[in-house]
C-alpha cells in the first residue's frame, strides 16, 4: 500500500449510507465484509474502502488511528 493512498484513504469521509460523514477507517468491520460480498465499487471509493477491509482483516486501525487528521 501507498502510504499517501492510505493516509488519504484511512481520512476519507463516506459519502453516503447510514455511515455518511464517518472516515473510512472508521466503519464499522461488518460494512465492510458486506461491501466485500456484495463487490466494491469501481471507483476510487470502492479502491479505498477495499483498502479499508484490508486494514480490519489484518487488525491494523489501532496501528493507523495516529494518521486519523482531527476536524
Amino acid at each position: 500500500m501507498d502510504p499517501e493512498q492510505l493516509k488519504l484513504a484511512i481520512n476519507t469521509k463516506m459519502p453516503f449510507g447510514k455511515y455518511a460523514g464517518r472516515p473510512l477507517l472508521m466503519l464499522p468491520e461488518p460494512y465492510l465484509v458486506w461491501f466485500k460480498q456484495q463487490g466494491f465499487p469501481d471507483s476510487k471509493l470502492g479502491s479505498q474502502l477495499a483498502m479499508m477491509y484490508e486494514v480490519k482483516l489484518n487488525g491494523l486501525e489501532q496501528m493507523l488511528m495516529p494518521l486519523l487528521e482531527k476536524k
